[in-house]
């Protein structure tokens, strides 16, 4: 995100950063969003979407009374919803290609960018990104580097150039004036022309395949001493800077000497905390976590925090639903209520619900966060509801679900119960099965039959197995009874609603590993 930033000049950023983060700091974040959310509702009443949701009935009442009505009239949809009752009727394919233009739908206007992700209910999600959007993305960039400079006047970043870890740099023109894409290929290819000397690598590089891309961007990590800051998701960082330490040799600090910031973001840092302190032994770069996403940007971290401070000031207002009810599939139950941000609690678990500057009206994005601090208001991101993330790969339940739904047809087989989570260091996905059945499987065949299940299902996990980025995932078989006894007896919960989590919830794969060490102590386990 940080490379959306000096769009005017690098000086400007520099003599303003303490005013900027005066400002910043000055904002009251309750105000900002009730103020937020009376523009977006004036911005979409004369859209088809504000029309069939009584937004012109809205605008003219109190923020309280606008808002509960809000709540009573629009419902909180997935992307599966608006692609079925907003997107999908301006959606057709002309000579092999898809098309997709939105005009006045949910938001005034054309809608000129479309952020792709893989999605479960098509091939590709196309995630509105609107000119408005755009801005506020900049705006928050912004903001970021001109807190990070005022906490640290001697900084050299903007006297050198920011490596960005883009994805695909490919464009998909989408009709007249409408282009799709990579997030990063759409701020990247629309970047001003004056930022351009601050970013790295070229385009001829970032265009490159992951494996010939990995390389040459570490060539130039190392043969450039004007690269100061490095921009991307903490796993992909890491590679990056094990092959500069694979073609150089010696310690990281000696080696990238002038590497001042790491700007980290879409998954926690945490389960990677220990690989970052050793390969950085002595004078090690600063770390700022951001939480950015096609659909909005959430928070960033200040310089001498523990935490990303909430920013609720980008075009976008927000709510929570309490983790505990949301669904099997991570959904907000019929139930469920969703609060503003006024009601939230220190320590809770929420799912973020979000209204945007690009027509996403109560969308349920994915996320979950916990609020650790109300004054200032500061956040960690706890992941996602239901999915396989932690190496951005971005696997949903019901993908992992329907793997296993689709292993239990084949012959001898009964997967009665099971979970699955991430192993960090070998970067790959851990599965433990409960099987039945009959016959016998082995551990490497049902492994080889979810990878490849896998692989057909999910479009980035795809990706990433064929570059390597994901290891092939090891299976561990054992009976029903153990994985019910650890439940019982370690997490404290059986029954009822306690069910087993089908998918490890926590950042860094401790359940997973809670289970396996249970199992290993008490019992034998094929592997």
């Amino acid at each position: 995100m940080i490379h959306t930033v000096m769009h005017k000049s690098a000086p400007l950023i520099s003599k303003g950063s303490t005013f900027f983060t005066t400002r910043w700091e000055r904002l009251k974040p309750l105000q900002e969003q009730e103020k937020l959310f009376m523009q977006l509702l004036e911005r979409g009443a004369g859209t088809r979407f504000g029309m069939d949701h009584g937004f012109a009935g809205l605008t003219g009442l109190p923020f309280r009374r606008a808002y509960e009505r809000y709540r009573q009239q629009v419902p909180i949809r997935s992307y599966a919803d608006y692609w079925r009752e907003y997107f999908n009727h301006h959606y057709h394919r002309q000579e092999g290609r898809g098309m997709l233009q939105l005009q006045d739908v949910t938001w005034p206007g054309t809608i000129p960018f479309f952020c792709e992700t893989s999605g479960t209910t098509a091939p590709t999600k196309y995630i509105p990104f609107s000119r408005e959007m755009f801005a506020a993305n900049k705006r928050a960039a912004f903001d970021l580097t001109a807190a990070y400079l005022a906490r640290n006047p001697g900084s050299r970043l903007l006297g050198g150039k920011l490596l960005y870890m883009s994805g695909s740099t490919e464009l998909t023109r989408m009709g007249e004036g409408v282009l799709s894409g990579d997030m990063s290929a759409i701020t990247l290819s629309h970047a001003p022309t004056l930022l351009k000397p601050f970013i790295a690598p070229s385009l001829a590089v970032a265009s490159l395949p992951w494996e010939q891309k990995l390389d040459a961007m570490a060539r130039l990590l190392l043969s450039n001493p004007d690269i100061r800051g490095i921009s991307g998701v903490p796993p992909w960082i890491l590679l990056l800077l094990n092959r500069c330490r694979e073609l150089g040799g010696g310690d990281m600090c000696d080696l990238l000497p002038e590497l001042e910031l790491i700007i980290h973001g879409g998954t926690s840092l945490k389960p990677y905390r220990r690989e970052f302190t050793t390969l950085f032994s002595d004078r090690p770069p600063h770390f700022l976590e951001l939480l950015p996403s096609s659909e909005a940007f959430m928070a960033f971290q200040l310089l001498g925090e523990s935490h990303m401070r909430f920013t609720p000031y980008y075009g976008v207002f927000f709510e929570f639903v309490p983790f505990a009810e949301l669904d099997e599939k991570g959904f907000p139950s019929p139930s469920a209520r969703a609060i503003p941000l006024e009601e939230v609690v220190a320590g809770e678990r929420y799912a973020v619900i979000l209204s945007t500057c690009a027509g996403l009206w109560r969308y349920h994005i994915g996320d979950t966060v916990r609020f650790v601090s109300l004054e200032p208001m500061m956040i960690e991101f706890t992941g996602r509801d239901r999915f396989l993330d932690r190496f951005e790969e971005k696997v949903t339940q019901e993908e992992v679900e329907e793997a296993i739904a689709s292993l239990n047809e084949m012959d001898g087989v009964e997967i009665k119960e099971f979970l699955v989570g991430p192993d960090i260091a070998a970067r790959r996905h851990v599965w433990v099965l409960a099987v039945g059945g009959e016959r016998p499987i082995a551990p490497g065949r049902l492994g080889h039959y979810l990878d490849s299940r896998l692989r057909m299902l999910n479009a980035d996990y795809s990706t990433f197995r064929n570059q390597e980025r994901i290891e092939e995932p090891k299976i561990y078989t054992v009976d029903e009874e153990l994985i019910y006894q650890w439940s019982r007896e370690v997490r404290g919960k059986l029954g009822g609603q306690s069910k087993i989590p089908h998918i490890d919830p926590t950042v860094d794969g401790e359940m997973i590993q809670s289970l396996l060490n249970f199992i290993a102590d008490n019992h034998s386990v094929a592997v």
